[in-house]
């Protein structure tokens, strides 16, 4: 893994810019010489963040990671052994704003998705910026009690991904739940998982 996440300004801009092109153009449409039209940079500027296809590629990823945070935002999930209403409403409320103001970062992830099945370097680079979203929702559930949480975690983020895939690209990508729905959902799925009484 050769690149970083951008620290300046301008390498901000290419790797925004990186995302915005896979969004308008899909992956084919990703190139150095398109990133610095679009960023509106001399020629040659992105060649000088990111030699590489490759390290284009993991620019965007990385950046990626970083917006998803700020959306996802790890550090509201409640505390390991807060309860599973609070969990539900916590995955909720993030998941929603996902789908209502950030629809343009899930059409990004999954042009980047798709590209790394076809490249095992830049799927290990998306596999570990993945990381910072799966290791405290495991956390979560071995605190709820789960006998399995990383079949349970890998469950709740199945169902989640389904959810935006339907919403933003599948046949529900006009009916997007509200939040109350989506925190419904994931209040039968937990309870479904921990054994615990129907919800109410």
């Amino acid at each position: 893994m050769t690149a970083r996440p951008p620290r300046t300004p301008r390498g901000e801009l290419i790797a925004d810019t990186a995302l915005a092109l896979l969004v308008e153009r899909g992956m084919r449409g990703l190139t150095h010489r398109a990133v610095d039209e679009l960023a509106g940079l001399p020629p040659g500027s992105t060649s000088n963040q990111a030699r590489t296809r490759q390290a284009l590629l993991e620019v965007a990823v990385g950046r990626q990671a970083e917006r998803e945070a700020r959306v996802l935002v790890p550090a509201e999930l409640p505390v390991p052994g807060g309860g599973l209403d609070d969990l539900a409403a916590s995955l909720a409320l993030a998941l929603h704003r996902y789908l209502t103001g950030n629809r343009e970062l899930l059409v990004s992830r999954y042009e980047l998705a798709l590209e790394a099945t076809r490249r095992p370097e830049l799927r290990a680079y998306y596999d570990a910026a993945g990381q910072r979203f799966r290791e405290p929702l495991v956390a979560l559930m071995r605190a709820a009690g789960s006998e399995a949480p990383e079949r349970h975690a890998l469950s709740l983020i199945s169902w989640s991904e389904g959810l935006m895939f339907s919403c933003a690209a599948g046949s529900y990508h006009a009916e997007v739940p509200s939040e109350p729905e989506i925190r419904r959902g994931f209040t039968e799925l937990l309870r479904g998982m921990l054994a615990g009484p129907p919800p109410r």
